[in-house]
C-alpha cells in the first residue's frame, strides 16, 4: 500500500486535523501560541491554523525556537517503537534471572506502572510475562535434555524449584515425558495411514494425545519419509485396524473445509510457532490475510518473515489452515503442498460460503 503524500501545506494541515497516525515521522508541526512542536497525531487541543508552522525534523522545529510537546514527545522514537524496546528490555532481564523477577520489578524497569506494563507486554508478544518465562524456562530444559542432561540437573538448572512443579506440565512444555524428549523421542508411538483425496495422496497420523501430521503429495513413498523425518526416533508405524474414521474425518475436511475438523490435534512447536498456528486456525474459511496483516493481528508487525517461516513449518496440513496465507500482493506462494492445492482449497472455501 503507497503511503499518503504530505508534500502541500494543506494535505499537512489536514493530516494534524485528522490526528492521522500515518503522518507521524513525516513531518512535525509547530504552534505559534503555545511555543512547542508536536507529532501529527498529538491528542492537544486543537490549534489555529494562522499560529501553525511545519518543519521537516525535530531538529528543524527546535532550531525555530520551539520545544518538544510534553504529550506526545517528537523528540522521542514513536511510542510503539519505545513500547517495543521496553517490552526487549524486559525480555531480557527474564532470560538473565535465574528466577522469574516479579512483575512490580519488570514494570520499574519499564518506567510502566504493572498495570499498564502487564498490558504492553502482551500486546507485544500476545503471551503475559509469567507465560513467556515459563516458555523461557522450558526451552531451557529442552537445550539441556537434548545434550543429554539428567532430567533432575536440567529441571533445576532451568530455574525451576521443584521436580513436582516441572513434572506437572512437562507434557504441555515438551510434548512428550521428559525422559524420552532427552533421547529424542525415542519411545514415541505414531501410527499412519494413508489415503486419496481429491488433492492427492492423503498421510494421516497420530499419536495418543492426537493428530501429529496431515501430510498432502502425489507419493505415498515420499509422504511416509516425510513424517519419519519430523519424528526421527520415534516408532513409526502403520496403523492397524480402527484408524479409517480417523483417515474419513480427515478426507472430509479436505472436501468441506468450512465443516472444521473437531479431533485433537499434537502438534509440537516453538511458543510463536503454536501463536502463528493458533492465529492461522482463528482465519475463518473463505477468507485470506497477507503475512503482514497477519504479524500484525500478533501484535508484532516486525515478525513477517517468522511468521512465513511458521507457516511453513505446520505439520497439519488444511486443520491449521496455512492456506489462507496470502502474500501482500494477493499472490499464492509459500504453499508447502503446492500452489495448484492452495487454489483448489481456496476457490472450494469461495464455493461454499
Amino acid at each position: 500500500m503507497n503511503q499518503p503524500d504530505y508534500d502541500s501545506d494543506d494535505a499537512r494541515w489536514a493530516a494534524v486535523q485528522q490526528r492521522e497516525p500515518a503522518a507521524d515521522g513525516r513531518f512535525y508541526y509547530s504552534v505559534r501560541s503555545t511555543g512547542v512542536y508536536c507529532r501529527p497525531s498529538c491528542a492537544s487541543r486543537a490549534a489555529l491554523r494562522a499560529n501553525v508552522a511545519f518543519h521537516a525534523s525535530p531538529a528543524a522545529a527546535e532550531a525555530a525556537g520551539f520545544r518538544p510537546c510534553l504529550r506526545c514527545h517528537p523528540d522521542q522514537p514513536p511510542l510503539a517503537q519505545r513500547q517495543a524496546e521496553a517490552v526487549a528490555r524486559a525480555c531480557r532481564l527474564i532470560d538473565d534471572a535465574d528466577a522469574l523477577p516479579g512483575l512490580d520489578t519488570l514494570a520499574q524497569a519499564c518506567g510502566m506502572s504493572r498495570f499498564h506494563f502487564h498490558r504492553v507486554f502482551k500486546a507485544h508478544t500476545g503471551i503475559t510475562p509469567k507465560a513467556y518465562a515459563e516458555a523461557r524456562r522450558a526451552e531451557r530444559v529442552r537445550r539441556a535434555l537434548a545434550e543429554g542432561a539428567p532430567v533432575t540437573d536440567a529441571l533445576y538448572a532451568a530455574g525451576y524449584q521443584s521436580s513436582a512443579r516441572f513434572y506437572a506440565g512437562a507434557g504441555q512444555q515438551l510434548g512428550m515425558a521428559p525422559a524420552r524428549y532427552r533421547k529424542g523421542g525415542a519411545g514415541e508411538s505414531i501410527r499412519y495411514a494413508l489415503g486419496s483425496c481429491s488433492l492427492g495422496t492423503l498421510l494421516v497420523a497420530s499419536t495418543a494425545k492426537g493428530i501429529c501430521a496431515l501430510l498432502i503429495g502425489d507419493a505415498p513413498a515420499t509422504l511416509v519419509d516425510d513424517l519419519r523425518a519430523r519424528f526421527p526416533h520415534a516408532a513409526v508405524e502403520p496403523a492397524a485396524s480402527g484408524f479409517e474414521d480417523l483417515v474419513v474425518a480427515v478426507t472430509a475436511l479436505i472436501e468441506e473445509p468450512r465443516a472444521g475438523l473437531q479431533l485433537p490435534l499434537d502438534v509440537r512447536g516453538t511458543v510463536f510457532q503454536q501463536r502463528v498456528w493458533q492465529a492461522l486456525r482463528e482465519i475463518p474459511a473463505g477468507s485470506t490475510v497477507s503475512y503482514t496483516e497477519l504479524a500484525r493481528r500478533m501484535g508484532q508487525p516486525a515478525a513477517v518473515r517468522a511468521v512465513a517461516s511458521a507457516c511453513a513449518a505446520n505439520p497439519v496440513a488444511i486443520a491449521i489452515p496455512c492456506h489462507r496465507v496470502l502474500r501482500n500482493d494477493g499472490a499464492l506462494s509459500g504453499y508447502r503442498w503446492g500452489i495448484e492445492r492452495k487454489r483448489t482449497l481456496l476457490a472450494r472455501e469461495l464455493d461454499q460460503t
